[in-house]
């Protein structure tokens, strides 16, 4: 792994941070309202406070400054990593958002669990069967519960397992079983990305020259999936973990939502409607940080996992490598020597060496 290519990922990292905090602060900033009459609970009337609190209170948060000095206050603030303090609550953002961390951790690591066996146990029966239509039908569940809006889902879950059959709790975060339905809620649409991807990858693996070779040697079908066809088919879906880890987070929102959960989709869903815009910038620049943190940690780990990138890594390093030294041997050569002039010269001292 070159220090360059380091330096280019971290690069862009850090633009897509940057980006994520631009357009958060313009989109709340065009939002209508006002954040410092919202948290006062006029209802969008001034006349209802005194103006010098109102001021007041537009100064602490700069809120009384242009629109382009806001900015530039907010993106050296974040730069300091001062993410501010919360509008509503009167806190600091980073206290905030580390309160409401736990939750929404242990949901999506237990809906990313779920989603993982479920979609590769479909992946792998739907590999396995010999039976087109049984094939064909576990196939299409993917697409099924990518189709199937979240939220829905949710008050399905709730409306049969909360309350005609009173097995799980309705909302709160309290107990145990409290997160199963809000888990399984999120893990059905991603086990369905799972689960397409990992069927393509398996079928693809699947016609593969040494899948042929090892099967004529005597390995059963399900040996040679989970043995051989498997670890190359799971490569593909390691790209994916970004984009899942992602889509947890944003399906937090909705789910912590539907079932009353405190969490950073909550809190977030709450910052959004009070205009908390600290706090929002707070969450998002988390999301955007995480995102950027496993997508560089899933490209830094793909080529020890793929001999076959470490071998093209290698290849293009070596290249690279050789070029550089010919470029340095050409300006360390006389200014007047050259490889044409050096075999003229070579020919006409052994014409040279013939006559006499």
């Amino acid at each position: 792994m070159s220090l360059r290519y380091l330096a280019s990922r971290l690069a862009q990292g850090l633009l897509v941070l940057w980006i994520a905090f631009t357009f958060s602060f313009f989109l709340l900033y065009w939002l209508p309202g006002d954040p410092v009459i919202t948290m006062l609970g006029a209802g969008g009337e001034l006349q209802s406070f005194d103006p010098a609190e109102v001021a007041r209170l537009r100064a602490e948060f700069n809120l009384d400054q242009p629109l382009p000095i806001q900015y530039l206050l907010a993106l050296l603030a974040v730069v300091r990593l001062d993410f501010g303090t919360s509008i509503q609550a009167g806190t600091p953002v980073t206290e905030a958002i580390a309160a409401a961390l736990p939750s929404t951790l242990a949901l999506a690591a237990l809906a990313l669990g779920l989603a993982l066996a479920v979609g590769a146990s479909i992946a792998v029966a739907a590999t396995l069967t010999r039976r087109p239509w049984l094939r064909d039908t576990l196939a299409a569940l993917p697409g099924l519960g990518v189709a199937l809006p979240t939220f829905w889902v949710g008050l399905m879950l709730l409306q049969i397992f909360s309350f005609r059959l009173p097995l799980f709790p309705a909302v709160g975060t309290g107990t145990p079983a409290a997160i199963v339905l809000p888990a399984v809620t999120l893990a059905i649409p991603l086990s369905a990305i799972i689960a397409q991807v990992l069927f393509r990858s398996l079928q693809n693996a699947w016609i593969q020259p040494f899948v042929t070779t090892f099967h004529a040697s005597g390995y059963t079908r399900l040996r040679l999936l989970l043995r051989q066809a498997l670890p190359v088919a799971l490569l593909p879906a390691l790209t994916m973990g970004g984009v899942l880890f992602g889509q947890a987070l944003a399906g937090s929102v909705v789910v912590e939502n539907v079932f009353s959960r405190q969490g950073l989709g909550r809190l977030a869903q709450t910052a959004v409607t009070g205009q908390d815009i600290p706090l929002v910038q707070g969450i998002v620049l988390f999301a955007a940080a995480v995102f950027v943190l496993v997508n560089l940690i899933t490209d830094l780990t793909y080529p020890l996992l793929d001999p076959r990138l470490r071998a093209a890594r290698r290849k293009l390093e070596n290249k690279a490598r050789d070029t550089l030294a010919e470029a340095s041997d050409r300006e360390d050569a006389p200014a007047g020597a050259s490889p044409a002039g050096s075999t003229a010269e070579s020919a006409s001292t052994k014409t040279e060496g013939a006559r006499a």
